[in-house]
C-alpha cells in the first residue's frame, strides 16, 4: 500500500500529461486473493475503487477525480504471471497486469501470436485492454479486444471472484456474462485474469507505403483491397501529410518514403502463409492502384528493418503530438463509405470556426475509425487552449452525430467523454446500462463517474 505523496505520484498522472488523480492510497495486490481482500475492505469502509493497468489510456478512466469521496487506486502491475501457453488449444492463461508485449511475447514463444497491436503495447495491460475494449491496428482482420478473448475472471464489488476461464471456442450456455467486463472500464469489478484467442503465426509480412490523392481515393483502395487481397490484409492505416512533421519531432532525421506532395499517405500491410506469394500478390495490387489512378508512389518494403521505419512514422506522430502539448484528441468512427465524407465535415468546421488550430488527421481508415486532432497556436496558454478544445469537441461530436457514429472507436469513455456519450444514449440505454450496474455495484464503489454518470437522476 503506497501512502506518500512521492509513492503515490507515479500512479496520479498519464503519460499524456492530460490527467491527473486524487487518491489516498495505491493499493498494489501481488494475487487474485489480495485484489478480493482489497474490494473487501474498501466496500466495508464504503471507499471507491480505481482499477489501474498500465496507466496508458486516453480518457482519464483510471484516475481518480478530485471529488471529495475517498478513493484508493488499485493497481495490477503486480499481477503480472503467465498461468497457461497452451499451444494445442491456441490459448494463453495470464493475470491481468501483464503487458500487452508480454503476452505477444508469451504466445510467440509457442509459435503462435496475439495479434492485438497498440502503440502503448509495451506499457499497457491486457486486463486494461479487456476493460476498454481496446483496437489498434489489426483490428481490420482480427477484430477488437472482445473478439480475442475467450474467458475472463473478474473480482466482484462484494469481493468474490467470477471466473470464466474454460478456453472454449463454442459455448452455448446462457448469457455471455464476459462480454458485460469486456468494454466496462473497470466500473463493474476488477478484471484479474484473461483466457486470449491466440492465432497462427504468418510466414511472411508484407508492407507498403502509399502516396495518393485524397482520402476518397485511399478509401476505394481500402474497399478494393478487402475485395482483392481479402483477409490477407491485417492492417490499412492513412496518415495525412500536415502530421508529418510530428513525427519529424520524435526523430528528426525521419523521411517519408513517398513525396509529402501527396495530401494522403497509406500503409497497408499483408501477411501471408507459408504457401503464399505476399510479395507478389501486394505488388499486383499495387500495380492495378497506380494503373487505375487510384496510387500516385508506392513503396513496397523490402526488409523488416524498412518496414519497421515505415511504421515507425505513423506512431511518432502520435508521441509527437503529446511532446508538443495539449490538444484536441479524438476517436471516432463511422461507417466506411462516410468517411471521406466525415473528413471533409470535420476539415471545414475547423477551418470556418477554429481556424488558428492546425487539423491532424490519421487512423486505421480500414475499419471506419479517425483520429481528427486539432492543435492549438503553439503561443496559446494551456488552460485558454483547453477551454477552447471543450467546445471544439462538442461541435466534432455533433459531425459525427450526423453521420450516425461513433464518439468514441477505441479508446473508451473514461471521465473525458461520459457526459457526451451518455447525451447521445436513448432512455431504453441508458435505463438498461443503469441497471447492470446497480444490479452489481449497488454502492457504486467501482470507479464512479467513469463511463455512467453518478447519481439516479442521470437514468
Amino acid at each position: 500500500m503506497l501512502l506518500r505523496p512521492e509513492d503515490k505520484a507515479g500512479f496520479l498522472t498519464d503519460w499524456s500529461g492530460d490527467w491527473t488523480g486524487d487518491a489516498v492510497a495505491v493499493a498494489r495486490p501481488g494475487s487474485v486473493r489480495e485484489v478480493q481482500a482489497c474490494v473487501d475492505i474498501c466496500r466495508r469502509h464504503g471507499i471507491a475503487i480505481v482499477p489501474q493497468g498500465g496507466n496508458s489510456g486516453l480518457v482519464g478512466g483510471a484516475f481518480p477525480p478530485a471529488s471529495g469521496r475517498a478513493m484508493v487506486i488499485v493497481s495490477l502491475s503486480r499481477l503480472n504471471a503467465i498461468r497457461r501457453a497452451d499451444a494445442a488449444n491456441a490459448t494463453l492463461d495470464l493475470d491481468a497486469g501483464c503487458t500487452l508485449q508480454t503476452a505477444r511475447d508469451a504466445a510467440d514463444a509457442i509459435g503462435l501470436q496475439f495479434p492485438l497491436a497498440l502503440g502503448a503495447q509495451g506499457s499497457c495491460q491486457v486486463g486494461g485492454n479487456a476493460a476498454t475494449n481496446a483496437g489498434g491496428v489489426n483490428v481490420l482482420r482480427f477484430g477488437m479486444a472482445r473478439d480475442l478473448i475467450l474467458g475472463l475472471e473478474a473480482v466482484l464489488p462484494d469481493g468474490s471472484l467470477w471466473s470464466a476461464m474454460r478456453g472454449l471456442r463454442k459455448d452455448n450456455r446462457g448469457y455471455d456474462l464476459k462480454q458485460l467486463f469486456i468494454g466496462s472500464e473497470g466500473t463493474l469489478g476488477i478484471v484479474t485474469g484473461l483466457c486470449l484467442r491466440l492465432h497462427p503465426k504468418p510466414a511472411t509480412i508484407e508492407t507498403a507505403y502509399l502516396g495518393v490523392g485524397s482520402i476518397a481515393d485511399a478509401m476505394a483502395i481500402s474497399a478494393l483491397a478487402r475485395g482483392d487481397l481479402s483477409e490477407l490484409v491485417t492492417a490499412f492505416e492513412i496518415i495525412g501529410t500536415e502530421c508529418l512533421p510530428l513525427a519529424r519531432l520524435i526523430d528528426d532525421a525521419m523521411m517519408a518514403p513517398v513525396s509529402s506532395a501527396f495530401p494522403v499517405h497509406v500503409l497497408i500491410e499483408l501477411s501471408c502463409g507459408r504457401r503464399m506469394d505476399g510479395r507478389a500478390l501486394l505488388e499486383g495490387f499495387l500495380a492495378d492502384m497506380i494503373a487505375q489512378g487510384l496510387v500516385g508512389d508506392a513503396v513496397v518494403a523490402q526488409s523488416q528493418a524498412q518496414a519497421r521505419r515505415f511504421w515507425a512514422i505513423r506512431e511518432g506522430l502520435v508521441e509527437g503530438q503529446a511532446r508538443r502539448g495539449y490538444h484536441v484528441r479524438s476517436d471516432v468512427s463511422v461507417r466506411l463509405g462516410d468517411v471521406p465524407a466525415f473528413v471533409t465535415a470535420a476539415r471545414a468546421f475547423a477551418a470556418r470556426d477554429w481556424p488558428d488550430w492546425m487539423p491532424q488527421v490519421y487512423g486505421h481508415a480500414g475499419d471506419g475509425n479517425i483520429h481528427f486532432n486539432l492543435l492549438p497556436p503553439a503561443d496559446m496558454p494551456r488552460a485558454q487552449a483547453q477551454a477552447h478544445g471543450r467546445r471544439i469537441t462538442d461541435g466534432l461530436f455533433a459531425i459525427v452525430e450526423a453521420f450516425h457514429g461513433s464518439i468514441s472507436a477505441e479508446h473508451g469513455i473514461g471521465r473525458a467523454r461520459t457526459e457526451a456519450f451518455w447525451a447521445g444514449l436513448g432512455a431504453v440505454e441508458r435505463r438498461t446500462m443503469r441497471a447492470v450496474k446497480d444490479a452489481l455495484d449497488p454502492q457504486d464503489l467501482m470507479n464512479p463517474g467513469c463511463l455512467i454518470p453518478a447519481g439516479k437522476e442521470q437514468a
